[in-house]
């Protein structure tokens, strides 16, 4: 028979994660501790200082468990993974659990491919992303391919040159077919750098060079191809578009802001990658009704970044989250470099976390229109 106040008595003075468990077994909260004494200690208290959530949790409360950790960031890891594998009742939720494409360039190869993919690996390869949309970064690669002629094989080059026929791409004219010996090795590496260059979001060469080429070929009355080239030039100045400069400091950030109403919030997130925006996505969190805005913004915090494979270097918020120094220490080890946190008060800065929350409310506001 587990008895709850001699249980409270052997809680150890150290961090860790608690986890709270119904008279079924089923978890149905689970938070992490600086010293677990204390903070488990606090739930079986007054109940007054309670909110309406926290009470009604605490009823249902038959048994505890509790992980003891080495330290703070330790036990916020461990409270990410444990709440995203049994999404307790009672905890915050992020509803969307989405995992992002990125491309990724293999510079560690002769010779270089251009890949799609949804998970970063700590090898020597360039990652450029998240993109918003799969549809998006299938037609980015398409349209490389078709301006620069980048391989999509899977073949060991140099090793298997002239083992096999050219693909079909190299056919419809779309490879330069590195697999056959038919370009330099040096000159393989220089349509990736310019690949590179693209994907960094320098757009300007290629602007150029289907202009001029678009122009040779029209005054060579070589009209079909000169429509080519117009319409590869169509389709780099669309994506030039979706990609607004922002700032010109070249940072990597991600821009967040909510809206909420009763039981639900709204937050929405800007990628900001080279001074760019590169994407924008919203997400619905339950279970915020009892809490404040700095409660909400950490847990989005939490469970968002503990599944992206990508952390920015600044992460700009409308309100400062709790336990900010420990969240920054994770998200800078998670990272591997140090990880800012910012609540900007004047400027563009300000600007662009006012239209994240524009953004949210809009959203809010359209999800209340549908459900009259």
């Amino acid at each position: 028979m587990f008895n709850i106040e001699e249980e409270l008595k052997l809680l150890p003075d150290k961090p860790g994660v608690y986890i709270m468990k119904d008279k079924s077994d089923s978890i149905i909260y689970v938070g992490k501790a600086v010293v677990l004494k204390n903070r488990v200690k606090q739930y079986f208290q007054n109940s007054r200082n309670h909110t309406a959530k926290i009470r009604q949790m605490v009823e249902h409360i038959d048994h505890f468990e509790y992980i003891v950790t080495d330290s703070e960031v330790e036990a916020l890891v461990l409270e990410c993974n444990l709440i995203k594998e049994h999404r307790p009742k009672y905890n915050t939720m992020l509803k969307d659990d989405k995992t992002y494409p990125y491309i990724r360039v293999t510079v560690d190869e002769a010779y270089p491919r251009v890949l799609f993919t949804r998970e970063i690996k700590r090898d020597k390869s360039k990652y450029f992303g998240p993109y918003t949309s799969a549809a998006a970064v299938k037609d980015i690669m398409d349209l490389l391919r078709k301006i620069y002629k980048i391989r999509t094989c899977n073949r060991n080059l140099p090793k298997d040159i002239g083992k096999e026929r050219p693909c079909l791409y190299y056919y419809m004219g779309q490879c330069d077919a590195p697999c056959q010996g038919f370009i330099s090795q040096k000159e393989y590496r220089r349509n990736i750098d310019q690949v590179i260059e693209f994907l960094s979001g320098n757009y300007a060469p290629v602007v150029k060079m289907l202009e001029e080429r678009m122009n040779e070929a029209a005054k060579q009355m070589e009209y079909e191809k000169a429509a080519s080239y117009r319409d590869l030039l169509g389709s780099v100045r669309q994506i030039m578009n979706k990609q607004k400069i922002t700032h010109t400091d070249r940072v990597d950030r991600d821009i967040i802001a909510f809206a909420r109403s009763k039981d639900e919030a709204v937050v929405q997130t800007f990628f900001i990658r080279e001074g760019k925006l590169i994407g924008r996505d919203h997400f619905y969190l339950t279970g915020v009704e009892d809490e404040t805005d700095s409660q909400v913004i950490t847990s989005f915090i939490k469970q968002f970044y503990s599944g992206t494979p990508y952390i920015p270097k600044e992460i700009f918020l409308e309100t400062e989250p709790e336990e900010e120094e420990v969240l920054g220490r994770w998200l800078s080890s998670r990272r591997g470099q140090k990880v800012y946190l910012h609540v900007p008060k004047k400027g563009g800065k300000e600007k662009l976390v006012e239209l994240a929350k524009k953004n949210a409310l809009l959203i809010l506001n359209k999800d209340a229109e549908k459900l009259k």
